[in-house]
């Protein structure tokens, strides 16, 4: 299975390293709230970054974590917003900060 990719706040991110696992599902939404962790693939993260960070003011530096879906232990499953619709990795449990292999920074085209 090819790596997955998720798009975060540094202070997120760096806040998981400690605690061990990785809960956010996506900007201003937890894991407990959504019911899995929106992810995106190589190709997907641009419209991703710009539709969730374009206009991004925040504190912090954003990162993509670069994630190995063998690492996970828990379901992976590629689903679309709506029926027909382009489909996304959906990680339906925490992220262990292990199954990380990277956190990259991200640049704004």
């Amino acid at each position: 299975m090819p790596e997955l990719l998720h798009i975060t706040e540094r202070s997120l991110w760096d806040t998981a390293r400690e605690t061990g696992t990785y809960e956010m599902s996506t900007r201003g939404r937890t894991l407990q709230e959504e019911g899995f962790i929106h992810c995106s693939t190589r190709a997907q993260l641009p419209r991703v970054a710009a539709f969730l960070y374009g206009a991004y003011e925040g504190p912090d530096d954003l990162v993509v974590l670069v994630i190995d879906p063998e690492r996970l232990g828990v379901p992976v499953r590629y689903e679309a917003p709506e029926p027909g619709g382009e489909e996304f990795p959906h990680v339906y449990g925490p992220i262990p900060a292990a199954a990380v292999i990277a956190a990259e920074p991200w640049e704004r085209a």
